[in-house]
């Protein structure tokens, strides 16, 4: 019983850290608006792409003891890695100002995000 308690303690984490990456995305899209039209947008921009990076680590994170202790799939450690490569990669195509690429990017990824967070 202890044991089916902590699994799913494990598994509230995952949900959580998949709906934190989801928020901080859809925070990055409404900074992205600002940084067309206020002179502040840029600094909120730049800090929420620390913390969405951030939130992608932290999925990583959770997925681990959710899948390791209760001997679950270890398909959301390679989903959440693949987010944090993507958003690796996100963060360096908006310094590198391609927003040809990265704001595509950023879509797919909050559709994902959505994704991941409804499969939970």
């Amino acid at each position: 019983m202890a044991t089916q308690a902590t699994a799913q303690g494990r598994l509230s984490l995952l949900r959580i850290a998949i709906a934190l990456q989801t928020l901080t995305i859809l925070l990055q899209a409404i900074s992205a608006g600002l940084l067309l039209t206020t002179s502040y947008g840029e600094t909120l921009h730049g800090i929420g792409a620390r913390v969405m990076w951030g939130a992608a680590l932290l999925y990583v994170l959770a997925a681990v003891p959710a899948w390791k202790p209760g001997g679950g799939s270890p398909r959301p450690i390679g989903q959440a890695a693949v987010f944090l490569v993507l958003a690796s990669a996100q963060v360096a195509l908006g310094i590198a100002g391609m927003t040809a690429v990265h704001v595509p990017l950023g879509v797919l990824m909050f559709g994902l995000s959505v994704l991941a967070l409804a499969r939970r």
